[in-house]
């Protein structure tokens, strides 16, 4: 899933981001407000991690500016700023949740978490074949044996997923697992799609390759696609 941090602390930001790619998620960084607008008027996100206090232009006047255009992206509020009054304001202009610095950061990655699922709408445990993906935990498990994933095979198993059985176009599913500074073309999503296949092989679940459309999860029952 692909994550906006607008953290304008050089250390936090780049700790946070390597934390969270680690974890399996697409991690595009902004250390302005202006600048962080700007990727949100250009790209397309799962969850934002916002900062309130930053150059450029106020967190909340991005979140102001998100929520006027009609987006509901969720929307995690990071920032020291405690004061009862910023909180609420923060919430009253649509942020989905508050987190004060300082922070755990398995905290913060629950909090993500809870975050993304709601917006998903998916049940905390997904089933096909006899592959069940834990939505809170974001583990992977085939006949109740843990699937080791590597991060990015993660990430493309997740996004997958919350298509809920539609295709999802190659260059979108490059964008849910690559950020923006990295030095990758669309092509090797392939390279991660084939390593998956292979780890479920055996599960009842396979990815199929939908020719114009892109990859798709579903069961293994189904008929490959032209």
């Amino acid at each position: 899933m692909r994550i906006l941090l607008v953290e304008d602390h050089p250390e936090l930001g780049e700790w946070l981001a390597k934390s969270l790619r680690q974890a399996g998620y697409a991690i595009d960084v902004a250390d302005r407000g202006d600048h962080a607008e700007h990727f949100l008027l250009t790209q397309e996100y799962d969850g934002v991690i916002l900062d309130l206090t930053l150059p450029g232009k106020d967190g909340l006047d991005v979140l102001r500016g998100l929520r006027a255009r009609g987006s509901r992206i969720p929307v995690l509020i990071l920032t020291a700023r405690g004061a009862v009054d910023d909180r609420v304001k923060g919430l009253n202009l649509g942020a989905d949740d508050y987190l004060a610095k300082p922070f755990e950061l398995n905290e913060l990655e629950a909090r993500l978490k809870a975050l993304l699922r709601r917006s998903a709408g998916f049940n905390p445990v997904v089933h096909i074949g006899r592959l069940d993906f834990d939505t809170v935990s974001r583990m992977a498990s085939v006949d109740g044996q843990p699937l080791h994933l590597t991060p990015r095979e993660l990430a493309v198993l997740e996004a997958l997923l919350l298509r809920g059985g539609r295709p999802l176009a190659r260059e979108a599913l490059f964008e849910k697992v690559f950020s923006l500074d990295e030095d990758a073309r669309a092509e090797a999503i392939e390279i991660y799609v084939h390593r998956l296949r292979k780890k479920l092989d055996g599960s009842g679940v396979r990815v199929t390759t939908v020719r114009g459309l892109g990859y798709m999860l579903g069961p293994d029952s189904l008929p490959e696609a032209p």
